[in-house]
């Protein structure tokens, strides 16, 4: 019996590649469309290093219709798991447009490939954006979504409800080939993998703050900013929950185990259910790296929150899913990655 095919979107991406590692060493075949926007192909040449397999790769942009449609012609893709998604909240309040073309439309073009090539399982790369600002710390899955408070937020979570509308569909036309669906709303995913061949590297100045501290210490950024140390937290620092991104990368595999066992379309929380702020993130950088993070408090950013974190029981109950690794292995491989590569895959 030949392995089940998986076409991944994006997966020359920080996630996506870590996705594929994990995705080839469980069997599947892997095909890859990427359009290398925000990402490098050294990236796919890493993973087949690490797994000692190959994978297809397809440069192409999943709002290209037909590049879509050879791909589905020549290769019988089992489901989708969609990384596909430019992902800077700043960048997407300067440009939504570019946001809602690429994260809606180009979800639109897959979906609509998919359905007419028959191929009706998609596991997508959501983000606890789509909560918004809920009043309280600890995220349900059952907390209502479009609270998002900015485009890129905002695109997630109408990706979301355009793909909860597909099982509807089915149900009214009796389908008896339903979309089987899996929206997976990550945290806040750091780390790397680790060999220290494959990591997270930013085009330019990073968006997010562990990338952000690992280029301090590597010497390759001058200092930090810390948005506010008044917020009603242990330090004063805001806090998040931080997941390792080969924790993340083995919640797909596990969704992808789960999909022909669910019905419609269900959303889960892929977080490690608690928090860590961004000081006690610095001083986990300074005792692993031994090196002095320069750091300076500036003003709260307009938008933040002071904490929150993920419930994840549900990925526990249904997916058989939780976090494996704590925030010393987060840092540890981070800096093995980034000292090991300090221009990322240049």
């Amino acid at each position: 019996m030949s392995a089940e095919k998986i076409l991944v979107t994006g997966g020359a991406g920080y996630i996506g590649s870590h996705a594929c590692v994990e995705l080839l060493q469980a069997g599947y075949d892997v095909v890859v469309i990427d359009n290398l926007s925000n990402s490098k192909p050294e990236s796919l040449v890493r993973v087949a290093k690490i797994t000692g397999k190959v994978l297809n790769f397809v440069e192409a942009d999943i709002c290209d219709k037909q590049a879509l449609r050879d791909i589905f012609s020549q290769h019988k893709i089992y489901a989708v798991m969609h990384f596909a998604g430019l992902k800077a909240v700043g960048e997407s309040c300067e440009q939504p447009i570019k946001y809602y073309q690429n994260n809606v439309y180009g979800t639109l073009v897959l979906t609509e490939v998919m359905q007419q090539f028959g191929v009706k399982k998609i596991i997508f790369s959501s983000s606890a954006t789509v909560y918004g600002e809920p009043n309280t710390v600890k995220y349900t899955e059952d907390l209502p979504v479009f609270g998002a408070t900015n485009p890129y937020g905002k695109s997630k979570a109408m990706v979301e409800d355009m793909l909860q509308d597909l099982p509807v569909a089915d149900a009214l036309s009796k389908s008896r080939d339903p979309w089987k669906i899996i929206l997976l709303r990550y945290f806040n995913p750091i780390g790397a993998h680790i060999s220290g061949l494959i990591g997270e590297d930013p085009n330019g100045i990073p968006n997010n703050l562990v990338p952000y501290v690992s280029q301090v210490a590597v010497g390759k950024l001058e200092q930090l900013s810390v948005f506010g140390d008044d917020y009603p937290t242990l330090d004063g620092a805001g806090v998040r929950d931080y997941v390792h991104v080969v924790d993340l990368a083995k919640g797909h595999l596990n969704a992808l185990q789960a999909l022909n066992k669910i019905t419609g379309c269900k959303a889960y929380n892929l977080g490690a259910g608690k928090g860590y702020s961004v000081l006690e993130i610095i001083a986990a950088f300074e005792r692993i790296t031994g090196k002095s993070i320069s750091y300076k408090i500036v003003e709260r950013r307009v938008g933040d929150i002071a904490e929150n974190y993920a419930d994840p029981g549900l990925a526990l109950r249904e997916l058989n899913w939780q976090t494996e690794k704590n925030l010393d292995d987060m840092v540890a491989d981070t800096w093995r990655w980034q000292s090991a590569n300090p221009n990322g895959y240049e």
